[in-house]
């Protein structure tokens, strides 16, 4: 068994860079053989020259460090009123059966859409790309705690009251620790969905961040320059993800989701 766990733990710093340099194979054979015009898919070298020519600049420095304040602040926003929110309607089932047609009708409601609003509402600066974040963040995160403060076993909360266990104490020794594994399942959703929200505002109605140099580059018809800019995003977005998970395994190396890896 130890041997298995410690292979299936560098299983991924193994396969990664093997899928990596077979994505780029792939990637080289369709622009050299097959013919793929580098307008609609530049070359890997290319794409590389002008990912180095943008981490050159440091205009590049300013847009990410604006995308990455939007996302953080967002998710930060989205964690603490989902967790607060989910933790409420699960403890009261019939406020949640209240409020969950209106909840469910503004989930089905395009976000893309809301952008507009928010921009007349906020303007352009990192309000509403704030704003934009937070709606994406929010909903994974609120479910997930309302099913986590439903799972915690009403036995064991009867066991900790017929102990004489305070409302604290019931708290910080039974729900806390049953509901974390729920709040980091959201949070590990959330902070993906923050990244999409915050690049949606800025490709829809921004002049500053990652999302605004994809316009840009877009409207340069700069192929190489929008990929490099996409290598950046999911950069970004695999660290932010890295940081949430790394969080989990700090706070609860007990739970399965973490043990077992």
């Amino acid at each position: 068994m130890g041997e298995r766990e410690g292979v299936g733990r560098l299983l991924p710093w193994i396969s990664s860079p093997i899928l990596l340099l077979l994505f780029l194979g792939v990637w080289q054979f369709a622009v050299s053989v097959v013919g793929v015009s580098e307008f609609i898919l530049p070359a890997p070298l290319q794409v590389g020259r002008s990912l180095v020519g943008m981490l050159d600049d440091p205009a590049t420095w300013a847009h990410v460090r604006v995308t990455l304040v939007e996302v953080l602040l967002g998710f930060v926003i989205a964690l603490l009123v989902g967790t607060a929110l989910g933790a409420v309607l699960g403890r009261m089932v019939w406020l949640e059966r209240a409020v969950q047609p209106a909840m469910v009708a503004f989930q089905v409601v395009p976000k893309v859409a809301l952008v507009p609003i928010f921009v007349i509402w906020f303007g352009f600066g990192m309000t509403s790309k704030i704003v934009m974040a937070v709606i994406l963040a929010f909903f994974p995160i609120m479910l997930n705690v309302l099913l986590g403060v439903r799972s915690v076993d009403r036995g064991h909360r009867d066991v900790m009251r017929g102990l004489g266990a305070s409302r604290w104490a019931t708290f910080r020794d039974l729900e806390l620790p049953s509901t974390l594994p729920y709040i980091f399942a959201g949070a590990e959703v959330g902070i993906v969905f923050a990244v999409i929200g915050a690049i949606v505002g800025e490709f829809l109605g921004g002049s500053e961040g990652l999302g605004y140099l994809v316009v840009s580059s877009l409207n340069s018809l700069d192929a190489p320059t929008l990929f490099a800019v996409i290598v950046i995003l999911a950069v970004l977005g695999s660290v932010l993800y890295l940081a949430v998970t790394t969080a989990k395994r700090l706070v609860i190396p007990w739970h399965d989701s973490v043990a077992k890896q």
